[in-house]
């Protein structure tokens, strides 16, 4: 059983843990390899970081720092998940530097959830945080695509907001185009 659909909204869920500890920079790292069956999924961030004694429970679902309820579901079901189907999870964490999570899957496992809507992942992301510095980088097999929300910030300068439709637009297509030339599941799931 998992709490979300796809994995585009665990990714969303640990990319908004991130902001909330104050992350400025966030890189997002998938890599699809059918030649070795692997699925791998990395979230970086330069945020507060997590307490040794945190971290330590941090799969643990009736952990949480959350005060409007008393379990945090996420992370200990992308263990799981992770876990179920033939993967792994990690995480490692310095206070005062950021948080790695990472977590792989065997690609071709049946009860793996799909990539889902990563298009529509990522603008939310850039939506609600239109400073947040979002680096990702996709790769499938030998092919790979980067989108840096800080290249596109510079270019735009300061009166141009990502956030504005137009710009939204282009990023949407950028990033839809980029995954599909990728072969990526995330444009079919």
């Amino acid at each position: 059983m998992t709490v979300f659909r796809d994995l585009s909204q665990h990714i969303l869920d640990i990319a908004e843990n991130s902001v909330a500890a104050g992350a400025t920079e966030l890189y997002l790292d998938i890599r699809e390899d059918p030649q070795t069956d692997q699925l791998g999924i990395t979230v970086r961030d330069n945020g507060r970081g997590i307490p040794p004694e945190m971290l330590a429970q941090i799969t643990d679902p009736w952990v949480t720092t959350r005060t409007t309820r008393k379990v945090g579901l996420g992370i200990p079901f992308l263990k799981q998940t992770a876990e179920m189907c033939d993967g792994s999870f990690e995480i490692t964490s310095k206070p005062g530097r950021g948080t790695c999570v990472t977590v792989s899957f065997r690609l071709s496992h049946i009860d793996r959830p799909l990539l889902g809507d990563l298009v529509g992942t990522l603008l939310c992301l850039i939506v609600g945080n239109p400073n947040l510095d979002l680096i990702y980088t996709h790769v499938v097999g030998e092919r790979s695509f980067t989108f840096d929300a800080h290249q596109i910030r510079e270019v735009l300068g300061p009166e141009v907001p990502l956030s504005d439709p137009e710009v939204l637009a282009f990023i949407r297509e950028t990033l839809y185009e980029g995954l599909q030339a990728l072969g990526s599941e995330a444009v079919t799931s």
